[in-house]
């Protein structure tokens, strides 16, 4: 048990008994202020995009009652100190990718992407029907964290690099920018794996200080500008089929709020998933024909190379089995995958080959 959970139980020590002459929660009263704090930079396409997305949803579907401060990165707290700001109370709520924070517990990684495992539509199967949700909740509770699903890039791009990647070899001694476990898996074949802030990685490409970067996909990587630096981009990666972003509340801040407010914030978020997953790939499609136009060499990883990830992949899994709720996390989300995959193979795969085929 938890230690929020302890010191729930032993507050209301009288038992069954007494719980009839327990008064009703006291819920916050008139207009109220939450702090928003961000993992983007502010403009950042996409992401930012969907912060700004759960803040004005909020706003406006609670009729002004709440009002949402959005603060990008920097502007409050660093990128990466959002969890502790909002743990701390020193922020109301953070919008981020939370596989950010594995360095808090690993499990976070499943619920934004781990590497060989869910796609954006299986990632929401395993969310809201086979129990991905209920897990997120029960991950936020050690950290005193109520959390949600609230943006999706889509499946991101195996990323810009300064060299062509024809072996596993030549990922030995790389300086490459890639959070989360698909960064450990890429460290276990040599590369020297950077997790810097998005705001900050174009900066860290052209000097140098990086040989090559994941981002997300052609769209907001246009928009980041990487293709001033190198031609040569990698479409598809192992590392993240399907990112998911997540709008995580304080969660006293959250159970002070009234039944509709906190329903507005779930539902606030769920809607902004939804409309951010459609903007990225409403978008990809036309941003890779103009990067392709500008002169960007677009290339496919060798199997071999696939093969490595895979391997690695297993290994960075294998290592953290024996924490007991990332086991959990990860048979569960495996299961859903398994059983998601097995139908969408036998139908939406087969359906589209076949259109392509038909319609050229």
């Amino acid at each position: 048990m938890d230690r929020r959970s302890f010191l729930k139980t032993s507050a209301l020590g009288g038992g069954a008994a007494a719980a009839t002459t327990l008064a009703a929660p006291a819920y916050a009263q008139g207009k109220r202020t939450l702090t928003m704090v961000t993992t983007w930079g502010r403009g950042l396409a996409g992401v930012h995009d969907s912060a700004q997305r759960v803040a004005d949803n909020i706003t406006s579907m609670s009729d002004g009652q709440l009002t949402v401060d959005l603060k990008a990165a920097g502007e409050l707290v660093g990128a990466f100190e959002v969890f502790d700001a909002v743990t701390s109370g020193q922020a109301d709520m953070y919008h981020g990718a939370d596989y950010y924070f594995v360095g808090q517990h690993p499990g976070y990684a499943f619920f934004t992407a781990v590497p060989f495992g869910l796609t954006a539509q299986e990632l929401v199967n395993w969310y809201y029907q086979d129990g991905g949700m209920e897990l997120h909740d029960e991950l936020g509770q050690i950290f005193g964290l109520k959390s949600f699903l609230a943006g999706n890039t889509g499946a991101q791009a195996g990323g810009w690099f300064s060299k062509e990647i024809n072996s596993p070899e030549d990922f030995n001694g790389l300086k490459f920018r890639m959070p989360g476990l698909g960064g450990k898996a890429l460290g276990k074949l040599g590369a020297s794996v950077q997790n810097i802030p998005g705001s900050e990685v174009y900066q860290a490409l052209s000097s140098g200080a990086i040989d090559g970067t994941e981002w997300i996909g052609p769209w907001a990587d246009e928009k980041a500008g990487f293709q001033e630096i190198t031609k040569t981009y990698y479409t598809a990666g192992f590392h993240e089929p399907g990112a998911g972003l997540s709008v995580a509340t304080n969660r006293d801040v959250f159970e002070g709020l009234s039944p509709a407010h906190q329903k507005i914030i779930e539902v606030a978020a769920a809607e902004a998933h939804q409309w951010n997953l459609s903007q990225f790939l409403a978008n990809n499609g036309a941003a890779l024909q103009r990067l392709q136009a500008g002169g960007v060499k677009v290339m496919e990883f060798p199997d071999s190379v696939w093969d490595a990830f895979g391997k690695a992949s297993m290994e960075v899994h294998e290592e953290n089995l024996g924490d007991e709720l990332y086991k959990k996390i990860y048979d569960s989300a495996m299961a859903s995958m398994k059983a998601s995959s097995a139908w969408h193979n036998l139908s939406s795969s087969a359906y589209t080959a076949q259109r392509d085929r038909v319609l050229g």
